[in-house]
């Protein structure tokens, strides 16, 4: 025979159900501290902060410290948590861990911050360092003084020029020099003689008509 399934209680209905809607759980009220053992294990950080702070004229603590000293473990580690453990019993001292929590995480955002801060400073600082190699790097231009005299101007620059201007004049002199120069200058001349000889009115017909008037007629066979 197969084994017969325990029925749920009502109880455990109710329980059960509980747990499924845990969001939506405020004011507990005068809720059983079992019944409460059972639900409030299931809820998240911030549902368990908004039932503890809805539930108004009780303190749910001694169900919700073990669930805190969790949320503790879970989030800076079990090596921090046998720490504040440790300062506890040394002074002889004991804190809720909600509130042990709640400083924690305080000095974690706190630390977080910080580092942010730091962070942001050391970018700062780095494009500062990049804008100002920019600036030296566009201010190191040659004086002007020096461009003028490498142009002609006085000093060391003026003999500079001096030695660049011969040195254009003899290669002026020795391109003109050249023989494809005189090749080209003869061309030109011939074509500027051949234009204006076309140029100039040749009037061969009158030569003819007034040599021919003046030639003497034939003698007459007596």
């Amino acid at each position: 025979m197969k084994p017969i399934k325990k029925v749920p209680s009502l109880v455990d209905l109710c329980v059960q159900t509980a747990i499924d809607n845990v969001r939506y759980i405020g004011d507990v009220g005068e809720t059983d501290i079992h019944l409460l053992e059972r639900i409030l294990p299931h809820c998240t950080i911030d549902q368990l902060k908004h039932i503890e702070q809805s539930t108004e004229g009780r303190d749910l603590s001694p169900v919700t410290d073990k669930l805190w000293k969790k949320f503790y473990e879970r989030q800076f580690g079990i090596k921090s948590t046998n720490l504040v453990i440790e300062k506890m019993k040394q002074k002889k001292v004991s804190y809720k861990w909600k509130q042990l929590y709640e400083a924690k995480e305080q000095d974690w955002e706190a630390a977080q911050q910080k580092s942010l801060d730091r962070i942001k400073q050391l970018y700062k600082k780095e494009d500062a360092r990049k804008q100002s190699r920019q600036v030296q790097l566009c201010s190191k231009v040659p004086p002007s003084t020096n461009k003028r005299s490498f142009w002609g101007g006085s000093g060391s620059g003026g003999s500079v020029s001096n030695l660049k201007g011969n040195l254009m004049k003899k290669a002026k002199i020795e391109f003109l020099n050249s023989q494809e120069v005189k090749n080209r200058t003869a061309i030109k001349n011939m074509s500027l003689q051949r234009s204006r000889s076309a140029s100039l009115p040749v009037k061969s017909s009158g030569f003819y008509s007034a040599s021919t008037s003046k030639l003497p007629k034939p003698l007459k066979r007596l």
